[in-house]
């Protein structure tokens, strides 16, 4: 089961996280920091409590950081969180930011520990203003890792058949790899159940920004008592997911000069096992001139299908950022958006900075 507490002395964290936002919505997370104890990370022990600490330290930094909306950021992150954040990055080899791998991977709960890895079962750790919206795009995007997991152990065999030239394993690893990716555009299809629009674009996507390629933060953030100078991290983003850079490696899919480029440094955002396994698969050898070689039009049909379940995926996927962004963002404008459940700081006006792209930047 996933630890959900940290150990006693880190109480003050927690009890801030765990109230986030009442304490946004209230405007009360800034002054709740300023008198949060400067406490040592040297008590964490293992990884998991390091990914809780990761976790809680990075919503309550997002929280403090958009608390007024775009318009009332601020400059310096306090040292009593800016250091503990710091260390804790530091010793997870993450960004000392919100990333996929907090806000999705490191944030869910069984209701009842024996209960099934479904949606009623499940619920996040920590929370942001967002309500059940945001709950919602927290479990559905949990779900789509979750559905991609058989095709992660398929990519395991098929690197390896191709070594062992074991041409059924191979074929069997790629008829599962295109049934988890199709398995993988039905768990998303579940977002229009469980996200409203336009709470998604007026309360939930602020708090995913970052500080990199974002007009409302054009200088970054100085993280007081790391560093004098300020530093700029991306938003968090999907494409920070291991799981498409994986396919993407197996498959030898290439991208726009532009995508690539943002792909790669998103890579840097993932947990580094996570990051070692995509380069694994980068250097194992070629499954597309392995199969161009055995002229095999079995393993062609199956490399195809791969190929094509992808391609569908990411056509769907666009079909969501423009009902959640493009199509909201319209509406906001239009002042027909209704914020809906646990509205936050954006009631007023929602956030312009980022109007035409993704949390990423």
């Amino acid at each position: 089961s996933t630890k959900t507490e940290l150990p006693a002395p880190y109480g003050p964290w927690m009890e801030i996280a765990h109230d986030l936002p009442r304490l946004i919505t209230s405007r009360q997370l800034r002054s709740r920091v300023h008198q949060m104890p400067q406490l040592s990370t040297h008590h964490l022990r293992g990884r998991e409590e390091l990914h809780l600490a990761h976790l809680a330290l990075s919503f309550i930094t997002m929280g403090y950081l958009w608390q007024e909306g775009e318009e009332g950021t601020v400059k310096v992150l306090p040292r009593n969180l800016a250091i503990p954040f710091w260390e804790v990055s530091q010793a997870l080899g993450l960004p000392p930011i919100l990333s996929h791998a907090d806000f999705v991977l490191a944030n869910w709960r069984r209701k009842n520990p024996n209960g099934p890895l479904e949606i009623e079962n499940l619920d996040t750790i920590i929370s942001l203003p967002g309500g059940e919206s945001l709950r919602g795009f927290i479990l559905v995007t949990l779900l789509v890792e979750k559905a991609a997991v058989p095709g992660i152990k398929a990519i395991v065999q098929a690197v390896r058949a191709v070594v062992q030239r074991d041409e059924e394993t191979l074929h069997k690893a790629l008829q599962e790899l295109a049934e988890a990716i199709g398995d993988m555009s039905e768990a998303l299809k579940r977002m229009h159940d469980y996200v409203d629009p336009a709470v998604f674009y007026t309360v939930i996507r602020i708090f995913l920004s970052g500080w990199k390629d974002n007009p409302a933060m054009p200088a970054g953030l100085i993280y007081e008592g790391v560093s004098d100078e300020p530093m700029a991290f991306s938003g968090g983003s999907a494409a920070q997911s291991t799981v498409l850079h994986a396919f993407d490696e197996l498959l030898g899919i290439r991208h726009s000069a532009e995508s690539t480029a943002f792909l790669h440094r998103m890579r840097g955002y993932m947990p580094p096992p996570h990051r070692a396994f995509v380069e694994e698969i980068h250097r194992a050898p070629s499954l597309k001139q392995y199969i161009l070689s055995s002229g095999d039009a079995r393993l062609c049909a199956a490399f195809n299908q791969c190929v094509s379940a992808l391609a569908d995926f990411r056509s769907y996927h666009i079909t969501i950022v423009t009902k959640y962004i493009t199509v909201a963002a319209a509406k906001a404008k239009a002042g027909r958006a209704d914020p809906g459940d646990g509205a936050g700081p954006c009631a007023g006006k929602p956030p312009s900075a980022l109007e035409t792209k993704g949390t990423g930047g």
